[in-house]
């Protein structure tokens, strides 16, 4: 039998999504399982791995540049590290066109194969990135949480939408999809160890059906959690607006554990842009869903996702954009400027737009998405918000963070360590990204 991992100290260093954090900790969990501790830092551990995105360009370039701060130390050291998620995907064998020392670069689907790479220490030696046909289970208990009270849970992998800007199918695979009786019995497990959040994850979750003969989707699912008991709220992401359906949005509405709150990515304000990016909806349809949404929880929170500066993108396309925040008046947004993405479809055209002209667009998007949002935080002063703890507030001593059921950040003050993971609020102040206020103490 092999040497368990006793007396090492491991550290990881995420770049990306929440469902790269979900990563992370299934890969935290196996590694503490074999008898490896957590390190607080790269420059402290004696294995540091990377798990990597590459959604956008930029994220890949601080991955490289943090490999190369990284490489000298960690080779001084003899520490084993390893390039793990959707870079090492994608870009596979280009990791070692450098001098840096790595021993092992893994796509998606091959993090168990880590403590034995650790063990046998050969720098260089492996790179494994074939991809799984199939839905494969990650072993029960193998998953080192990172917050008490909320968990992620994965519910479908992969992508079969191919927007032509997106490397996810390249990077993650077709879609697959867990079995929900899997799903459920985690879903207990975590309750039962005092989480009190799912977030339930996917790259395309409400393309989401039960390999089973039942077939059963999203809907039938958020029904199934919400009658968990332990589970007190309950969220997915991320959504694709083509395969988001108005049976979800009433299943939101009838659980009322599922919060009110929702990323639906829309990308672009403008049909021709949408078009080009082969998204398979338009303006209006995504409106009609809003809408669709709003007329059945009033009090719903909407983000999404917008690109700047896709190909061929006119000013008059990109004034459309900036119509369409005014018009939803998004909760929050993530904006990017677009970037080609290795074997995407929209990578084998023109990168048309000067890069001046992206930059003053994402400029102007999020300038406008700041007023929006610093105008819709205005309207929660004086209320009371239920909180969900995420922990202290390092400069004050009085000080704790944490989410409110629209996923809006909440800072406040409390006279007593809260006892449990939800507390009561009264929004006191307010700024673009985030809610000020003082707990309401227990009587």
């Amino acid at each position: 039998m092999s040497a368990n991992l006793a007396g090492l100290s491991y550290f990881i260093r995420t770049f990306g999504c929440q469902m790269n954090e979900n990563d992370s900790e299934r890969i935290a969990g196996l590694l503490e399982a074999e008898g490896a501790v957590r390190a607080e830092r790269a420059e402290a551990s004696d294995i540091v791995i990377v798990n990597t995105c590459s959604v956008r360009a930029k994220a890949e370039e601080k991955l490289f540049s943090y490999l190369g701060r990284l490489s000298a130390p960690a080779e001084a050291r003899g520490a084993v590290v390893g390039v793990v998620g959707c870079t090492a995907q994608v870009r596979r064998t280009a990791f070692w066109d450098k001098p840096r020392r790595l021993h092992f670069v893994l796509g998606p689907g091959h993090y168990e194969l880590i403590p034995d790479i650790v063990r046998a220490r050969r720098p260089g030696r492996v790179c494994v990135t074939s991809r799984h046909r199939q839905w494969r289970e990650w072993p029960a208990g193998r998953t080192r949480l990172s917050d008490p009270w909320s968990a992620y849970v994965t519910i479908m992998e992969g992508c079969d939408n191919f927007c032509a800007y997106c490397v996810v199918p390249f990077a993650r695979g077709r879609e697959k999809y867990r079995p929900f009786a899997l799903i459920l019995d985690e879903i207990r497990s975590l309750a039962g160890r005092g989480v009190r959040e799912i977030q339930l994850l996917g790259q395309n979750v409400n393309a989401y059906r039960d390999p089973g003969a039942e077939g059963r989707g999203l809907a039938e699912l958020l029904d199934a959690v919400s009658a968990q008991e332990g589970v007190e709220w309950i969220r997915f992401l991320a959504s694709h607006p083509r395969t988001f359906s108005a049976e979800v949005a009433r299943a939101m509405a009838r659980n009322r554990k599922v919060c009110r709150q929702l990323h639906l990515p829309v990308q672009s304000g403008s049909d021709t842009v949408l078009a080009r990016m082969g998204r398979g909806y338009g303006r209006q349809g995504y409106l009609d869903k809003v809408r669709q949404l709003r007329d059945l929880m009033p009090d719903i929170q909407l983000s999404a996702d917008i690109i700047v500066g896709y190909p061929g993108e006119t000013d008059a396309e990109f004034a459309e954009t900036l119509s369409l925040l005014e018009e939803v008046r998004f909760a929050n947004i993530f904006s990017f400027r677009y970037s080609p993405r290795p074997f995407t479809a929209a990578s084998r055209g023109p990168d048309d737009v000067p890069a001046q002209v992206k930059k003053a667009r994402l400029t102007a998007v999020q300038a406008l998405q700041k007023a929006i949002q610093a105008e819709q935080h205005r309207d929660f002063l004086g209320r009371t918000l239920t909180v969900l703890l995420r922990g202290r507030d390092k400069r004050d001593a009085r000080g704790f963070a944490g989410r409110s059921e629209g996923n809006q950040v909440v800072n406040f003050r409390s006279r007593s360590e809260p006892a449990g993971p939800f507390v009561r609020v009264r929004v006191t102040g307010s700024g673009p990204y985030s809610l000020k206020g003082e707990r309401v103490e227990p009587v």
